[in-house]
């Protein structure tokens, strides 16, 4: 494997993941950063609700199912070669029935999963920045109360969140801006 995305903390550490053909994963040191933030937010120890929306090759999962060990992770993309991705890394490091991998439109899957998620990564298309928000605007209205969002876009079609979501963090790593958001109520 040719890969320098790994997981970098918990009982996959080091491990290198699988990518996708034309891939954008987003970068080891960010990630490190997004979890290093997450740690204040939830608890290693916590039974919790993943789910990776527009997975790619899984790695924001992937490195829940490694750090958290009672997190139960949901995977979706519309891509096949991004499922089946996706699958392969899940088998070479044989999670067991703890993640399910889906593929299908994440807006399309707001209303199954977006109500029992705890966590959940948005990582859309950066060549569309609608389809982020159309998500996040969808989750709103799904998503429970405190549920904490990590919405990765590119810094030059940055969207601020719709109403219902609170903003924890606001940082920029690169290209990429991410926010960490709560579901408050309204």
């Amino acid at each position: 494997m040719n890969s320098r995305l790994q997981i970098f903390s918990g009982r996959f550490r080091g491990r290198k993941l699988f990518l996708p053909p034309d891939a954008r994963p987003t970068q080891n040191r960010a990630r490190m950063a997004l979890f290093n933030i997450l740690g204040g937010l939830i608890g290693a120890d916590e039974n919790i609700v993943v789910w990776d929306a527009f997975a790619g090759s899984g790695a924001f999962g992937i490195e829940c199912l490694s750090r958290y060990p009672g997190a139960r992770v949901y995977f979706t993309d519309v891509a096949t070669t991004s499922v089946q991705t996706v699958r392969k890394n899940l088998a070479m490091l044989q999670v067991g029935n703890v993640a399910v991998v889906e593929q299908i439109d994440a807006n399309m899957a707001v209303k199954r999963i977006g109500g029992i998620a705890d966590l959940i990564f948005v990582d859309a298309p950066y060549d569309d920045a609608d389809v982020g928000f159309t998500f996040v605007r969808a989750l709103g209205k799904r998503a429970k109360n405190g549920a904490i969002l990590i919405w990765e876009q590119e810094t030059s079609h940055s969207v601020n969140p719709p109403d219902g979501w609170e903003i924890l963090r606001d940082k920029v790593y690169g290209r990429a801006r991410f926010l960490v958001l709560q579901r408050c109520g309204e």
